[in-house]
């Protein structure tokens, strides 16, 4: 078993540290000042990875939504107009690359559409693409993304085990990467099921398997890394309390703090399951066994 990809330079795979992606997602409302403070304090965190969306509003809204209107920070609009509110320019993705550079830490997006993908290849060497949970059927959109040569998240929220068979089935196993989730916001504890991390590592022996979160509090993706997730993803924002749909599921940046921290830990921790006698042990093991036999000791 080879479960093992690299990341823009960064090893990921099983006894290796635990690949983190705070996943800004749209939280900026389209506000580039907004998402530099939310890389600011992922890089201060430790994450590996900001993740960003990116998508053709003409695309990827459905026709008759278009003109539907909605209440937002900028007043009554069209849904068309909020999702080019919302939706950062190449010039825009531009200045974070170089924020994000200048900050050491690595970013990508989740792709929605060809478009998409055709404008962030034209401009940007990114270190994987995202598809999410939304875009598993969408073979064309998934093709699209692999035939970048770059490694593909998927996400496997809203789908069945036969859908996520066949998106496999479409992408092979070479360079992907597999999220367990579950797709509603912020989502019950007793909907995770985060044994699913286990079927999948069981299901694609060669498949790094990760998981992405929207529930509220830490405590399950500890136990996702604890069932094997090579990866995790969690939404982060500055205030749960600011407008907008993923607010409410996401992380503020004092919990991702203390996320990636104790992920590390956790790392650490789980070793390599091969048992064996600590040198901090010989003191407590000379004093307080009865009776010592020969032992190997590390």
């Amino acid at each position: 078993m080879n479960r093992r990809t690299t990341l823009g330079g960064r090893s990921v795979g099983d006894d290796l540290p635990v690949y983190i992606i705070a996943e800004i997602g749209i939280n900026h409302n389209g506000d580039v000042d907004l998402a530099k403070r939310m890389i600011d304090g992922a890089a201060l965190a430790g994450a590996d990875c900001v993740k960003f969306q990116k998508r053709t509003p003409e695309l990827c809204v459905p026709k008759d939504q278009w003109y539907l209107e909605r209440d937002t920070p900028w007043g009554r609009m069209t849904y068309i107009d909020y999702r080019h509110r919302v939706e950062f320019t190449p010039e825009q993705y531009a200045d974070i690359d170089a924020h994000c550079k200048n900050r050491g830490i690595a970013w990508t997006v989740s792709c929605w559409d060809e478009e998409a993908v055709r404008i962030m290849e034209e401009h940007f060497d990114l270190p994987f693409y995202k598809a999410a949970s939304a875009s598993l059927t969408d073979h064309q959109l998934l093709r699209a993304m692999k035939a970048t040569g770059r490694p593909l998240v998927i996400s496997t929220g809203m789908s069945t085990m036969e859908e996520i068979e066949a998106a496999v089935e479409v992408l092979g196993t070479d360079n992907l990467l597999i999220a367990h989730a579950t797709s509603s916001y912020p989502a019950p504890v007793r909907e995770l099921n985060l044994n699913m991390i286990r079927t999948l590592r069981l299901r694609y022996p060669d498949v790094c398997i990760g998981y992405s979160g929207h529930e509220t509090g830490l405590a399950t993706t500890y136990a996702a890394v604890a069932l094997g997730a090579c990866f995790v993803e969690r939404h982060i924002t500055l205030d749960r309390a600011m407008w907008g749909t993923d607010q409410a599921a996401s992380v503020e940046i004092n919990g991702l703090i203390r996320l990636v921290r104790d992920l590390r830990d956790i790392t650490n921790a789980l070793g390599d399951g091969v048992k064996r006698v600590y040198d901090s042990e010989l003191g407590p093991r000379a004093k307080l066994r009865r009776i010592n036999t020969e032992a190997a000791v590390v």
